[in-house]
């Protein structure tokens, strides 16, 4: 073995058109694909769609039921919500926000998590104890209240609560990287690296981050829900991203003063946490199908 790069195992070319294949025959990835897609598209095209923005305010339009209820409007079309906001305007640019944070949050705990469970699965020893010891500190502690306290300090705003939600999520990366990287150093062609000279940066960046993406891809799509839900629950408390930023625990927050004059306050962001936290575990949930299925074939 005189290329590092080739140090992959040779059926990894072969099988891409067979997951390929299975990618697109699951019903779990097509439909969180699906879901997904269209989050996505309404988000970044919400200034195109709507004729009303997140922030306008209408007090003489207050509290207007959804247009499917009586004294709807099709101006309105979601109804608005107790200072006149159009709530499929903030609907859609809070989707902006929950998806910016979960794949902000969900990176950086995949960045944090990843390097220190290649770093313990790799070298062992007092490597391995150190990061053991910082995981079961993490674990310990309560995670939305630790949240909670550090945004409350720090002072709320979107980088902020993007920055804690990711600190407070990389244990699930850990712990995977760790095992699988115990396994993968002891396989021939790492110790065929050793042998023919390669460094450690060399073997852990051709022999062994190459086969730990397929895992690391489910776990990052399941955090993705993760911090979805966990910034929904900060900014209902009030201390997630401020006012007057539309996002879906703020809308909740603010509407469950008048949930039972206007149910859909609350209804229609719970809806919406709910229709993308599970589009992204329905696609994790089919990658570590295929990739099980994989493993056994």
């Amino acid at each position: 073995m005189t290329g590092f790069p080739l140090s992959i195992p040779s059926s990894y070319e072969a099988r891409q058109p067979v997951m390929l294949r299975r990618v697109l025959r699951s019903p779990k990835i097509c439909v969180g694909a699906g879901i997904l897609l269209v989050f996505v598209v309404l988000a970044v095209f919400a200034p195109l769609i709507l004729p009303h923005g997140p922030d306008e305010q209408d007090l003489a339009l207050r509290l207007l039921p959804p247009m499917w209820d009586a004294g709807g409007q099709p101006g309105h079309p979601f109804g608005t919500d107790h200072l006149g906001r159009d709530v499929l305007a903030r609907l859609l640019f809070g989707a902006r926000v929950s998806l910016v944070i979960g794949l902000g949050a969900a990176s950086i705990g995949l960045l944090i998590g990843v390097m220190l469970g290649v770093l313990a699965g790799y070298f062992g020893g007092w490597v391995d104890q150190a990061v053991n010891l910082v995981l079961t500190s993490q674990l310990a502690l309560p995670g939305l209240l630790l949240a909670m306290a550090l945004v409350f300090l720090i002072g709320p705003s979107l980088m902020v609560v993007i920055l804690v939600i990711g600190l407070m999520h990389w244990t699930y990366f850990l712990v995977v990287t760790r095992s699988a990287t115990q396994r993968i150093r002891e396989l021939d062609y790492v110790r065929a690296s050793r042998v023919a000279g390669a460094s450690t940066f060399q073997i852990l960046q051709w022999d062994v981050l190459p086969n730990l993406l397929a895992p690391i891809m489910v776990i990052f799509t399941l955090e993705v829900g993760m911090a979805i839900l966990a910034e929904a629950s900060l900014s209902f408390l009030g201390v997630g991203v401020p006012a007057p930023t539309a996002t879906w625990g703020l809308m909740i927050a603010e509407g469950k003063a008048a949930m039972f004059l206007r149910p859909s306050l609350v209804v229609l962001p719970g809806l919406a946490i709910f229709l993308l936290v599970t589009a992204v575990n329905l696609l994790g949930d089919g990658l570590r199908d295929i990739l099980q299925s994989a493993a056994k074939g």
